[in-house]
């Protein structure tokens, strides 16, 4: 590639990348200013006088904000009313949310992987009707299935707790089925048919041979997975009815409908102590998840 193209290229993908972290860069900024530089026009990108207290008035849920009122009854007055929303406990929620992540990290990576291995290494008739029909079940919506599961959860008593959102995970997610399938068809027969013929059976040769060598696929599976339940608010939504149950996601809905308004500043700093886990996951496993990525599906 020549020179010109070369410098073309990177400036496409320079503005590609400046204009998905803009919002993000944005939202930093937000949770960084006061109430009211979060919504003067113009906005202004840097903050100043900066509120790092923001952080902690998020995370306790208390922001002794004050209002002013004006009251007219014949004679106009002022009155000055503190607004002190209840705390939210977002030690609470983080706990929660990080449970049910784990829980359904662990039952997507384990039941994905041993569906996975029957559909690429075990003979068995009719399994690629199976693996179709899995491929099918990707193109249903959530919210077409929404009423069909709650009833189902109801009867069995689990609407109120957090089973729903990590049970159904023990039972294999089509995508990442079809991710797993993929890079076990990398992996040679040859292997299989050996530890057979040393003695091993099905579950033995998917414990101990193929789990350690499609780590970076595994590590793909439970990152997708982890940020998938982590990110999850239309499932907590429906399905949790405690306050003592809700996770992140829910709890940052506190912070549009408290107090007859919408506090940008907090609102930005919490979403920035929501996501932080997530990125620092990510910059961690980043080398093992683009190698699982890249070599996905490579013979």
């Amino acid at each position: 590639m020549k020179l010109p193209q070369r410098l073309l290229v990177h400036a496409l993908l320079l503005l590609a990348g400046v204009a998905y972290l803009g919002p993000f860069v944005w939202m930093v900024s937000t949770s960084l200013k006061k109430e009211t530089q979060a919504v003067q026009m113009p906005p202004q990108w840097i903050p100043h006088p900066v509120q790092w207290n923001n952080y902690v008035k998020a995370f306790t849920g208390n922001s002794g904000q004050s209002q002013q009122l004006v009251a007219a009854d014949g004679a106009h007055r002022t009155a000055k009313i503190a607004v002190n929303p209840p705390a939210l406990d977002m030690s609470l929620y983080a706990r929660n949310t990080l449970i049910i992540a784990l829980l359904a990290t662990l039952g997507t990576v384990l039941s994905s992987s041993l569906v996975a291995y029957s559909l690429a290494k075990m003979e068995w008739r009719g399994r690629n009707v199976v693996f179709g029909i899995a491929l099918a079940s990707m193109m249903v919506p959530f919210p077409v299935l929404m009423v069909p599961l709650y009833r189902i959860f109801r009867e069995v008593g689990w609407i109120g707790t957090n089973l729903p959102l990590w049970v159904p995970a023990f039972f294999g997610a089509p995508f990442f089925i079809f991710l797993l399938r993929q890079f076990y068809l990398t992996i040679p027969k040859e292997l299989s048919e050996a530890a057979i013929m040393d003695g091993c059976t099905h579950f033995g040769i998917w414990w101990r041979i193929m789990l350690p060598l499609t780590r970076p696929a595994l590590a793909v599976v439970g990152l997708f997975s982890f940020m998938g339940s982590w990110n999850n608010f239309l499932g907590p939504l429906v399905y949790l009815t405690h306050q003592s149950t809700f996770t992140l996601p829910l709890a940052l809905q506190f912070y549009q409908s408290r107090s007859g308004g919408t506090t940008y500043n907090l609102l930005m700093a919490a979403s920035v102590i929501v996501i932080m886990p997530i990125l620092i996951l990510f910059f961690l496993a980043q080398k093992t998840f683009v190698r699982g990525i890249a070599t996905t599906g490579l013979k």
